[in-house]
Order: structure tokens, then C-alpha cells, then sequence
């Protein structure tokens, strides 16, 4: 028998490194537990060859910093000198990470402020269980390109007796 794992944390990887940091903490709330800083391709360092291991050479540099939500989960956000924002971020019938989601029980609120900060809002916010139960969700986007999703209640609760 096996245990469920934690989730640590997810890499973003965005074009303005400034402006998501500020983004994600003054919209979500996150705090920055490492300032934005500057990884050099080098071998010299424990992080250098790790980076080499993970993106190959030639990469040269990048900048980096650590958030972390309320829940202890771990927000990493890269960008590289070739960062670039994708025209159609949701391949969704493509394998890979296609959004994340975050949980506040002010939806309205916390969609307005995604939008009042130059994200979109991508659908309506729906209901789960319309006239029965308060759960909601609404898939959003943040102004980097990167697809998210806000429910109002856990994960946990929202499925626990099947949502459709």
C-alpha cells in the first residue's frame, strides 16, 4: 500500500518576472519567500549544474523567484531571455500541466481582481450543483498567458460525492 504524496510546488514560467511577482502576490495574496535573482549558466555551482541537467546547455541565464500560498504550496517563477507568451496557451488535448487552481469563496471578487489586473476572465462562473450546494468555479487567465482556474470551495468537498 502506497500514501497519497504532497504537492510541493509548480514552476510558471513567464515573460516579465517583475510583473508576476507582483501580480501573484498583490491579486493572490502569495508571499515571496525568494526576491527575483539571476541564474548564470555555470558548472561551478550545486544550482548551475542542476540547471544543466534540467535545460540542457546554452540557456545562459534566467531569472528566478520563490512564492509560496497561504497553504504552504510552493509558486516557481522563471523567465527566460527567449520568453515568450503563446498565442493558443490551452492545447488542452495536448499531455502536460493545462491549468492550476486556486480556492477562494469570494469568486466575484477574486475574478474582478484578475481581470482589474490584466487577466481575462474565460467563462462564466458556474455552478456545480445549480439551487443544491454553493460550489462554483471559473477558469481565468492571468496576463502572462498562463490558464487558471478558481473554485469556491476545496477539492476535496467539491467531489467528494461526484459533481456530475
Amino acid at each position: 500500500m502506497t500514501y497519497p504524496r504532497a504537492f510541493s510546488h509548480i514552476g510558471l514560467s513567464v515573460p516579465n518576472l517583475e510583473a508576476a511577482v507582483t501580480f501573484y502576490h498583490e491579486v493572490m495574496g502569495w508571499y515571496i519567500v525568494m526576491e527575483p535573482s539571476e541564474v548564470v549558466e555555470e558548472r561551478e555551482t550545486a544550482i548551475g549544474q542542476m540547471c544543466i541537467d534540467v535545460f540542457g546547455e546554452g540557456w545562459k541565464t534566467f531569472k528566478i523567484a520563490h512564492m509560496v500560498t497561504s497553504d504552504g504550496i510552493g509558486i516557481e517563477l522563471f523567465e527566460f531571455a527567449n520568453s515568450e507568451k503563446p498565442e493558443n496557451n490551452f492545447e488542452y488535448w495536448k499531455s502536460g500541466v493545462f491549468h492550476f487552481s486556486i480556492q477562494d469563496p469570494d469568486m466575484e471578487g477574486m475574478v474582478s481582481k484578475i481581470v482589474e489586473a490584466g487577466g481575462k476572465q474565460r467563462m462564466p462562473i458556474r455552478e456545480y450543483y445549480p439551487n443544491e450546494k454553493p460550489y462554483r468555479m471559473c477558469y481565468v487567465e492571468d496576463p502572462f498567458g498562463i490558464i487558471f482556474e478558481v473554485y469556491s470551495h476545496s477539492y476535496e468537498v467539491t467531489y467528494s460525492k461526484g459533481a456530475y
